[in-house]
């Protein structure tokens, strides 16, 4: 595709973007220093928190900007994927990044790479931490995009990072176990820094390399605590406890997400006001899309994002939590580096009906529904209500099979949570 000119629009450098560089996913950090260097090595911040892990990520960013903000503070947000709108991956001071910055940000990173290749989501790392600091956001809040120590946001040396939990996701590029990958996600830690584990149970790698480090570890269930109460829930940390309200964000994943986050915060209290009342307020006033998000009622439909295991056995528990009179219909496809069956397993037993989708047309590394088929093979309990080859078609035939009493969940992909939410926002 032809190189884009400083007159082309946000979707034909994102396009052009997406084929420019040879692999879709080129982990490392030397072609985007190199290029950071000659934008005159930027700081997004004064203060910069780092957020890895494998599930939870953007749950915690949205906590980390909900209770900052509340607290009087401007913050910058990047995430990833996003769902309808590119934007959406930039936030500054609360407010999505416009098409217009994106594209002047995108322009000054095409002047300085020269030679340089990019991938995708090193433009957008790249753009973010230039627009942060044009904004002079107080606090830049970056999610790792895949792993940690190879990843691109892994090129700012972060107040604060964060590893939320560790589990068994894109084992094609982290490993094969809990403890590679957890060596991977630790790569975020620096010296003398805090390093915030909000995974109960953490693989011992993952303390190794914060040891080897000699990062200030604060880790869950022992340096810090959440507990629900009958009014909600409470944080506690040496001798500093909050009472809490819940989360408006419902799995139940997500108070140890906000326990992490407020964590995170303690961490800073020497720099940043330590308000309780902020605090509370942006636990109840941060959202996310796509995570356990209800959309419609009678039939219910609910839209979450679980792409991996530890993701599918939050949802199983989160509908064995709420149960309804009548059955779940599922919307379900997924991504050729997943464990689909993994991904499965837990929701056998809770799921009536699947409506399986295609997402070949959606991602490259989207599955087709013969090759989705194959890795359920052998799946007794797996009754197959329908085959579509998009989600807009497995959405309409698993509505038409649900009654009042019914709910219908989509998931299994970034792709169909977007796939869903395109189609409600155009009826």
């Amino acid at each position: 595709m032809t190189e884009p000119s400083a007159s082309r629009s946000l979707e034909d450098w994102l396009a052009w973007q997406a084929t420019a560089h040879p692999r879709g996913i080129d982990m490392g950090l030397e072609r985007i220093r190199k290029v950071w260097q000659r934008l005159g090595s930027p700081l997004p911040a004064p203060m910069v928190i780092s957020v890895g892990g494998t599930n939870g990520k953007g749950s915690t960013v949205a906590f980390l900007e909900a209770m900052l903000r509340a607290g009087g503070l401007r913050v910058g947000t990047f995430t990833s994927p996003h769902l309808l709108r590119y934007n959406e991956r930039v936030r500054i001071d609360g407010l999505d990044a416009d098409d217009a910055s994106l594209v002047q940000a995108f322009e000054r990173i095409e002047e300085a790479r020269g030679d340089i290749s990019l991938t995708y989501f090193e433009f957008g790392a790249l753009a973010a931490i230039l627009l942060f600091a044009r904004h002079e956001v107080d606090v830049a809040v970056l999610e790792v995009g895949l792993g940690g120590r190879l990843d691109a946001v892994n090129l700012i040396d972060a107040d604060v990072a964060i590893v939320t939990t560790v589990d068994l996701d894109h084992q094609d590029w982290l490993g094969n176990d809990r403890e590679s990958i957890a060596r991977e996600k630790a790569g975020i830690f620096r010296p003398r820094r805090p390093a915030i584990i909000g995974d109960n149970d953490p693989p011992p790698t993952l303390l190794d390399v914060a040891k080897e480090l000699g990062s200030l570890v604060q880790r869950a269930g022992r340096d810090f605590s959440a507990e629900t109460t009958s009014t909600g829930w409470r944080w506690s940390s040496g001798s500093e406890t909050l009472e809490l309200p819940l989360p408006a964000m419902e799995a139940p994943c997500q108070i140890r997400n906000a326990a992490t986050a407020i964590s995170a915060l303690h961490a800073l209290r020497d720099r940043i006001a330590w308000q309780p009342s902020a605090i509370a307020a942006g636990i109840v006033n941060a959202r996310v899309g796509g995570r356990l998000q209800r959309l419609a009622d009678a039939p219910m439909l609910v839209v979450d994002v679980a792409h991996n295991p530890q993701a599918a056995r939050e949802l199983a528990a989160w509908i064995e939590a709420n149960p309804i009179p009548g059955r779940n219909i599922a919307v379900f496809g997924a991504l050729d580096d997943k464990d689909v069956a993994g991904m499965l397993e837990p929701l056998l037993r809770h799921v009536h009906e699947w409506h399986l989708c295609a997402l070949c047309g959606a991602s490259p590394r989207g599955l087709s529904l013969d090759e989705l088929e194959k890795r359920l093979h052998g799946r007794t309990q797996f009754t197959v209500g329908g085959r579509h080859e998009d989600v807009e078609s497995a959405l309409g035939a698993a509505s038409q099979a649900a009654r009042r009493e019914d709910r219908v969940l989509a998931f299994g992909s970034f792709f169909v949570v977007a796939g869903v939410l395109a189609k409600q926002t155009a009826a």
